[in-house]
């Protein structure tokens, strides 16, 4: 996925999915629950900031 303007890369939901090892549907879970933040594409795509979801796999929560 490209990189943002900050500098923190953008990752999609197999992505991240990956990292934690869940189903993809486990990460559009947490979105609604307010885990974790997403950022919709211009086609309707979740994606996640990479520092957030480092955060979250730290276990660092906000």
């Amino acid at each position: 996925m490209t990189g943002r303007r900050d500098g923190d890369r953008l990752l999609t939901t197999r992505e991240v999915a990956r990292l934690f090892r869940v189903d993809p549907k486990t990460v559009g879970n947490w979105v609604t629950a307010g885990r974790l933040e997403s950022i919709r594409t211009p086609g309707g795509h979740r994606r996640y900031r990479e520092s957030l979801v480092h955060a979250l796999l730290r276990g660092e929560t906000g």
